[in-house]
C-alpha cells in the first residue's frame, strides 16, 4: 500500500466519526403534541432559527456529508486505478 492510501483511510474514518458526533449533537425535530400546542413554525423563536446552534449544526452537517462523499469517491477511484 502507498502512503496516500493510509492518509485517505484515516481521513475517511475521522470524518465519519466527526459526522456521527455532529448528528448526535442536534436536537430531534418532533412535531407531535408540542408542535400543536405552540403553534408549529409560526412561533417567535422559529424566526431566529438561523442563528441558533441547531441551525449551525444542521448546516455544518451538510458540509461534512459532502466532504465525506468526496473522500469516499476519491478513495474508491484510487483503489480501482491504483492497482494498475
Amino acid at each position: 500500500m502507498f502512503w496516500y492510501q493510509y492518509v485517505l483511510g484515516i481521513a475517511v474514518i475521522l470524518v465519519s466519526l466527526f459526522i456521527i458526533a455532529v448528528i448526535l449533537l442536534q436536537q430531534g425535530h418532533r412535531s407531535g403534541i408540542n408542535g400543536a400546542i405552540s403553534g408549529g413554525a409560526d412561533t417567535f423563536l422559529s424566526k431566529t432559527k438561523a442563528r441558533t446552534m441547531d441551525a449551525k449544526l444542521a448546516r455544518f452537517t451538510k458540509y461534512i456529508a459532502i466532504l465525506f462523499f468526496v473522500l469516499a469517491l476519491i478513495v474508491n477511484v484510487l483503489a480501482i486505478y491504483g492497482k494498475k
